[in-house]
């Protein structure tokens, strides 16, 4: 399971439900939340966020908020 698959079951969100609402497929859903090798486009990612109605800067910390520069 994604980081995006998690956090969605963290929070009990309907996938069919998100799909719906923002015009994503289910299959593409499937895709994001359980394909470790998936990339989430910044526009899928904004439309989940609202689809949950969570802050998009919220769900982009919270899936991608432990990563760091290179030294």
């Amino acid at each position: 399971m994604t980081k995006l698959g998690l956090y969605l079951a963290q929070k009990s969100v309907n996938k069919s439900e998100v799909a719906r609402k923002t015009g994503l497929s289910k299959a593409r859903m499937n895709e994001l939340t359980l394909n470790e090798k998936s990339h989430l486009r910044a526009e899928e990612m904004y439309l989940i966020a609202l689809a949950i109605d969570v802050k998009p800067g919220d769900l982009l910390e919270a899936l991608y908020g432990g990563m760091e520069l290179k030294k």
